[in-house]
């Protein structure tokens, strides 16, 4: 999400809010993941402009990063949505939600450890390869020496 973009004033002392395209431009999801997000609960019901058009807070750009990284971090929607709900009945489910994301970190960390092992075997196989190459390399440049009369 980037920061650099100014935000859409409303009259009054309330916050500054985003549009959808805006919000949309910032997180990288499409208008229609971000409406889907909101049927879904996994966020609460966008405020609404006077024109009825869904007006963005700084809180509702936070959630959605947040969730975010719960998504790139392979958090299903369905569990994504049990967190949300949890997080929307407030600070009696802090424990719950406490466990939630320490039970994520902990298969996530377990894929860190399957991704590493996988990219150790890769890394084998690229070296093995490479010296496969560089052997077929010297021997065609030995053969070439020895084939036009050059020593």
């Amino acid at each position: 999400m980037s920061s650099g973009q100014p935000l859409n004033p409303l009259p009054g002392d309330r916050e500054p809010t985003l549009t959808i395209a805006q919000v949309a431009e910032r997180t990288g999801l499409s208008h229609d993941t971000l409406r889907y997000y909101e049927k879904a609960d996994l966020i609460e019901r966008v405020g609404r402009s006077t024109g009825n058009q869904r007006r963005y807070q700084a809180a509702d750009l936070a959630w959605l990063e947040f969730l975010l990284r719960l998504r790139e971090t392979g958090m299903s929607i369905a569990d994504m949505q049990r967190f949300a709900a949890l997080r929307a009945a407030g600070n009696v489910t802090v424990a719950d939600r406490l466990a939630m994301l320490r039970e994520h970190r902990a298969e996530l960390a377990d894929r860190i450890r399957a991704l590493r092992r996988n990219a150790t075997v890769l890394d084998h196989k690229i070296d093995h390869y490479e010296q496969l190459l560089l052997e077929e390399l010297e021997e065609s440049e030995h053969e070439r020496q020895g084939t036009d009369g050059t020593t």
